[in-house]
């Protein structure tokens, strides 16, 4: 019965913010392409020996549908029907407070977007998110103080969004400024990089 006030704060703060002023896009693939900036957050004031669960999910963040011209997104209609979005669990959970409030991280850089509803690769499919592209989404964190994964459904929720992480999902980047600021940021796009 140890009190708990769960602290979430987001990683890479920073970085998330300049993405973010200049219009996040994240690329979906029909093999799943994974978020960069990634989804990594720090918790706190969790008590230390009831169990959490670590989850995540990616929702619509409006109605609409985007296009991108004269160098901006803008609205270009109403949104296709989302598919029903399902949660990601940390792998690790259930774990105690203070394994947790100990790691550098809660980490979901396994998390893919798609736009692929069939999987022919037969994927671990609770590792990919189908999303519509030219849409807005926002990722969400929530922490349950439940120490049995099958009781989850019955536990309350406490959920934390970072308007920071907003982006727009894309085949294709469209805005060069943030083309530019994952090529000068993400290690694996080091290819890019002028030599």
């Amino acid at each position: 019965n140890e009190p708990d006030d769960p602290q979430v704060d987001l990683d890479n703060m920073e970085l998330w913010e300049q993405f973010h002023r200049r219009g996040t896009e994240m690329v979906i693939t029909k093999t799943g392409r994974r978020m960069f900036p990634s989804f990594k957050v720090k918790v706190s004031g969790l008590s230390k020996s009831a169990k959490y669960i670590m989850l995540m999910d990616i929702v619509a963040a409006d109605d609409c549908r985007y296009k991108f011209h004269n160098s901006r997104w803008m609205v270009a209609g109403k949104a296709d029907p989302e598919l029903p979005k399902r949660m990601y669990i940390h792998p690790d959970s259930p774990a105690t407070g203070v394994q947790w409030m100990n790691r550098p991280g809660v980490s979901f850089h396994k998390l893919k977007l798609t736009n692929n509803i069939a999987d022919p690769h037969g994927h671990v499919i609770h590792t990919y998110t189908i999303l519509n592209s030219m849409h807005k989404y926002q990722p969400r964190f929530h922490v349950v103080r439940c120490g049995d994964l099958a009781k989850l459904p019955y536990c309350a929720f406490r959920t934390y969004v970072f308007k920071e992480m907003q982006f727009i999902a894309v085949t294709a980047y469209q805005n060069e400024k943030i083309t530019q600021l994952k090529i000068d940021h993400n290690p694996f796009a080091k290819g890019f990089r002028d030599s």
